[in-house]
């Protein structure tokens, strides 16, 4: 993706490195308990491989960043407040990284499941 153009030349921002940073975020939000594979054949390459952006994908599409985060909650927290803080927390990291105006990032969560902590 191409983030800027400056006199000694263009800048260049993977993929990789926006889903890194989505991934950290998504982590240390309340509620969030982890993030999980879109589909069984991603968590099955994870367990060959451990990837540092699992359950995150990034696609550029004309001048747009489309973050797909996939997260399991913690159960008892309310849903859409989670769900709504993580969009908002990646959406401020990213464009603060990047240097990006508001609407230039679009960020979808998709909940894949909850999970009750151990109580002991």
């Amino acid at each position: 993706m191409e983030n800027g153009t400056n006199p000694l030349g263009n800048i260049y921002v993977s993929h990789r490195a926006i889903a890194s940073i989505a991934y950290l975020v998504a982590q240390e939000t309340y509620g969030v308990v982890g993030l999980t594979a879109k589909n069984l054949a991603e968590g099955l390459a994870n367990v060959i491989v451990k990837d540092p952006t699992l359950g995150v994908d990034v696609a550029y599409n004309n001048g747009l960043i489309e973050i797909n985060v996939y997260i399991i909650i913690e159960y008892g927290t309310r849903i859409t407040s989670v769900a709504n803080s993580v969009a908002s927390n990646i959406r401020f990291k990213v464009e603060k990284a990047m240097g990006l105006p508001a609407n230039d990032v679009l960020i979808n969560v998709h909940v894949r499941g909850l999970r009750i902590s151990n109580t002991d």
